[in-house]
């Protein structure tokens, strides 16, 4: 991008980066790949006639999107030769991310890995429309359908989303409690604490990359889980240390084992209870927890 003075493409691109960047984090749960998509999109930002252009902030939306469904498609194919499951890159956010429960649900771990189920299209449509309001005529010139198909598609993708979604939105003081409960059971090895705050039917998910010892499959059911957490990984609990912080605006813990950040565990809360366990290892999504992510829906 140009260092030089800001012009009127500079001011709307770095205006609007924090959208476009959503936009793309969304669509790819990478934030390597949305990086990769802002620089594809600035490229092609540069060279476009502003005076023919009526709204500049959708048609910024429609190169992002048409730049992370190119690299959507090329990502699927990575994750097929990816070594034991896939979690989105988990991303530090402020916590007033996690008062604007619209943004936080979005973001949210559980959400991002119902959209890998959806097709690149189907995936694409359902965030511009139901994240970002889009209107379909804009999705449609976005995606290359016509609008008519972009309803079909969206109301496909939504039929399907809210089948695996939480059945509601759980406030984040609820979630932070049931992840407090969770953190004083694993200090102290309690294995009842475990099962008290653990749906019966809880999933956990570990990606560690083929770098870091993980999971190779996820783990199902609360006792299973629960074992899994205390003894699993063959060290005593002591070796481990877990702080509150806030991921992809929802609460969620990180992990240090002998005073070495080692992951990031997000969480799933429903009816007080924890439906769902994600911790990232992998050193290659981790390398942007040192710093807070801008997210925004606007």
């Amino acid at each position: 991008m140009r260092e030089d003075a800001a012009d009127p493409a500079t001011d709307t691109f770095v205006a609007h980066r924090n959208l476009l960047f959503t936009v793309a984090y969304e669509m790819l749960g990478s934030a390597a790949d949305a990086e990769d998509v802002l620089q594809e999109t600035w490229l092609r930002w540069v060279d476009v006639d502003l005076d023919r252009v009526r709204d500049r902030r959708a048609y910024l939306v429609r190169i992002t999107t048409r730049q992370a469904l190119n690299r959507l498609r090329t990502l699927t194919r990575r994750k097929e030769a990816y070594i034991g499951p896939w979690l989105p890159e988990p991303l530090l956010t402020a916590s007033d991310v996690a008062q604007d429960v619209e943004l936080a649900e979005s973001v949210s771990m559980a959400l991002m890995l119902v959209l890998e189920t959806l097709s690149p299209t189907e995936r694409a449509v359902f965030v511009l429309r139901e994240a970002f309001d889009v209107g379909y005529d804009e999705i449609a010139a976005a995606v290359d359908k016509s609008p008519a198909a972009v309803r079909q598609i969206a109301h496909r993708a939504r039929k399907h989303v809210d089948a695996r979604r939480p059945r509601r939105a759980v406030s984040p003081d609820e979630t932070r409690a049931a992840v407090e409960s969770f953190r004083r059971a694993f200090e102290t090895g309690d294995l009842q604490g475990f099962l008290d705050v653990l749906a019966p039917e809880v999933v956990y998910v570990g990606d560690g990359g083929g770098v870091k010892h993980a999971a190779p499959r996820p783990v199902i059911g609360a006792d299973k889980v629960a074992r899994l957490v205390i003894g699993g990984t063959g060290r005593t609990a002591s070796t481990f240390t877990l702080g509150p912080t806030v991921v992809n605006g929802n609460p969620a813990l990180v992990v240090h084992l002998d005073g070495v950040f080692d992951g990031v565990m997000a969480i799933r809360v429903e009816d007080a209870l924890i439906t769902g366990l994600y911790y990232v290892r992998n050193p290659e999504k981790l390398t942007r927890f040192a710093a807070e992510t801008p997210l925004t829906l606007r």
